[in-house]
C-alpha cells in the first residue's frame, strides 16, 4: 500500500469516527445502531431501520443525512402515496395555469445524496417497486431524460407497531438494503433519565444541527469508498469462513445447527445468495478499516453478520410467521456452529 493511500485511509477514518461521535451525541444509548449506520455509509449501502415508535430512528437518520450533505429529500409513507408522487407533482400556479415540477426523487437531479422514506411500510407496493428499482440502478427515466444518482443512499424506517393500512416489504425487495438495523435503546436508567429530564434532548432540530454539515462530504465519499474495499485484504482462511457461513444458511443440518421447537429440515426455503455474500464482505471490510486494520478477521464478519444476512434468509411459510425471534436465533446459531479460523 502506498504511503499516500495509507494517509488517505487514515484521514477518512478520522472523519468517519468524528461523524460517529457526533451521531452518538444526538441519540443516546444507540451505539450499536450508530456503528452499523456508519459502516453502511462507508460501504455505500442502503439501510432499513426497525424499532418501536419514539426510539430515535428518524432523528438518527436526519442527523446522518446532515453529516453526508448534498441533496436531501424526505417522504412520508401514506396509503394514498402513488409512484408518480415521487417523480413529479402538479399544481396550479399564481396565474391559474397548471404546472408540473420535479418530485422528490428529481428535485436535486444527480446531486441527490439522501432519500429518507419515513414509515416505508405505510406506502403501497407500487411505490416500493419504483423506489427499489431506483435503489438498484441508481437512475430514473422521466421527462424524456435519464437521471443518474451516483451518490444516492436510501434510508428508510418501518412502523413496527401499527399493522393497519401497512404493506410489508417482501423478502426479495428487502434484499436491496445492505442492512436491516434494529434500533433498541439501552436499558441504562441513567441514560433514560437524561433523555427524559435534560431539555437539550427535547429539541431535535438543535440536536441535529450539532452534526457538522457534510462531515463526510458525499461527492468525495463516493470516490473514496471503493478504496476501502481495495485496501482491506481477505486471506484464504477468512474467505473459507465466509463460504461456510453462506453454506450454513442453506444447509444448517450439515453444521449441526439446531433450534428449540424447530424442525430444521423444514425451516429454510432459501439461504444467503451471492449478492448477500458480497455485501457481507463489503460491510466487514469497512468494519476492519474503522478498527484501523487493512486485513479482514473473522470478528469483522461476525460483527455485521445478522444485520446483513438475516433478511436474506427465507424461511418456509410456517416459520416465516415467527421471523421476529427466529431470524436472530438462527444467525446466532450459524455463528456458533461454523468453525472460526
Amino acid at each position: 500500500m502506498s504511503a499516500n493511500l495509507e494517509q488517505e485511509l487514515a484521514d477518512w477514518r478520522s472523519r468517519a469516527l468524528t461523524l460517529e461521535h457526533e451521531l452518538n451525541g444526538v441519540v443516546l444509548g444507540l451505539e450499536r445502531a450508530v456503528r452499523l449506520l456508519t459502516i453502511a455509509i462507508f460501504a455505500r449501502g442502503h439501510v432499513l431501520l426497525e424499532g418501536n415508535v419514539g426510539v430515535g430512528k428518524t432523528t438518527l437518520l436526519r442527523a446522518a443525512a446532515r453529516g453526508l450533505g448534498g441533496g436531501y429529500q424526505r417522504v412520508e409513507g401514506t396509503i394514498d402515496l402513488m409512484p408518480q408522487d415521487l417523480i413529479y407533482h402538479t399544481y396550479i400556479d399564481a396565474e391559474g395555469r397548471p404546472r408540473v415540477d420535479p418530485g422528490p426523487l428529481l428535485a436535486y437531479g444527480g446531486d441527490l445524496s439522501v432519500f429518507f422514506f419515513n414509515e416505508i411500510n405505510r406506502a403501497r407496493p407500487q411505490v416500493h417497486s419504483l423506489l427499489l428499482r431506483v435503489m438498484a440502478e441508481r437512475s430514473l427515466s422521466a421527462f424524456n431524460r435519464e437521471t443518474h444518482f451516483p451518490h444516492l443512499q436510501v434510508f428508510a424506517d418501518r412502523n413496527a407497531v401499527e399493522k393497519e393500512e401497512t404493506f410489508e416489504l417482501p423478502g426479495a425487495a428487502r434484499d436491496r438494503f445492505l442492512m436491516e438495523v434494529e434500533v433498541a435503546p439501552t436499558e441504562d436508567a441513567a441514560i433514560h433519565k437524561q433523555l427524559t429530564f435534560d431539555t437539550r434532548f427535547h429539541d431535535t432540530t438543535s440536536l441535529i444541527e450539532s452534526v457538522g454539515v457534510g462531515r463526510v462530504e458525499h461527492t468525495t465519499l463516493t470516490a473514496f469508498a471503493p478504496k476501502i474495499q481495495e485496501a482491506v485484504r481477505a486471506g484464504e482462511a477468512v474467505q473459507d469462513f465466509v463460504e461456510h457461513l453462506r453454506r450454513a444458511t442453506h444447509h444448517p443440518h450439515e453444521y449441526g445447527i439446531r433450534l428449540p421447537d424447530v424442525e430444521m429440515d423444514e425451516l429454510i426455503l432459501a439461504g444467503m445468495g451471492p449478492r448477500g455474500s458480497s455485501m457481507l464482505v463489503r460491510a466487514a471490510r469497512v468494519t476492519a478499516w474503522l478498527d484501523g486494520r487493512d486485513y479482514l478477521e473473522p470478528q469483522d464478519v461476525a460483527a455485521v453478520f445478522h444485520e446483513v444476512v438475516a433478511h436474506r434468509v427465507f424461511f418456509t411459510p410456517i416459520y416465516e410467521l415467527q421471523r421476529r425471534w427466529l431470524a436472530r436465533a438462527f444467525t446466532d446459531a450459524v455463528l456458533q456452529h461454523v468453525p472460526t479460523p
